[in-house]
C-alpha cells in the first residue's frame, strides 16, 4: 500500500501490487482536493486511513476499484467502496452520486496512472 508521488504506468503498478481484488484489480482511494491516489490495500479504508495519516482531509477521500488493464477510463475506474456512503453530504451508496465528484476521481487517477 501506498500513496503515488509519481505517475507510474498501469503495468508497473500490476506487477507491484499485492492485493488483487480481481484479475489485474485493486483498491484505492483518492483525495480530489490534494490530488493524491493511494493504491493497493486488502481494504478501501486503508488506503483511507494513509491519506489522512499524510495530512489528508476525510470528506475529500473517495474509495475506488481500479480495472488495471482497461485503457478506458470509465472501465478502469469503479465507484463502490464502502467509505463512499456518507448520507450527511448526500451520497447514501457505496457508489459515487455527483458527477462531479466523479469527474474529479478520474482526473486524479489520469494524472497518476500512464
Amino acid at each position: 500500500m501506498k500513496i503515488l508521488n509519481s505517475p507510474i504506468p498501469r503495468q508497473d503498478l500490476i506487477k507491484e501490487s499485492t492485493n488483487f481484488i480481481d484479475d489485474n484489480a485493486i483498491k484505492a482511494a483518492v483525495d480530489i482536493k490534494k490530488e493524491l491516489l493511494a493504491v493497493d490495500s486488502p481494504m478501501h479504508y486503508d488506503c483511507e486511513q494513509l491519506l489522512i495519516e499524510n495530512g489528508s482531509d476525510q470528506n475529500d477521500i473517495w474509495g475506488i476499484n481500479l480495472y488495471l488493464d482497461s485503457d478506458n477510463v470509465d472501465d478502469l475506474v469503479e465507484f463502490d467502496s464502502m467509505i463512499n456512503i456518507r448520507p450527511a453530504r448526500g451520497n447514501r451508496s457505496r457508489g459515487v452520486e455527483d458527477s462531479d465528484i466523479q469527474d474529479k476521481i478520474k482526473a486524479v487517477v489520469l494524472k497518476w496512472l500512464k
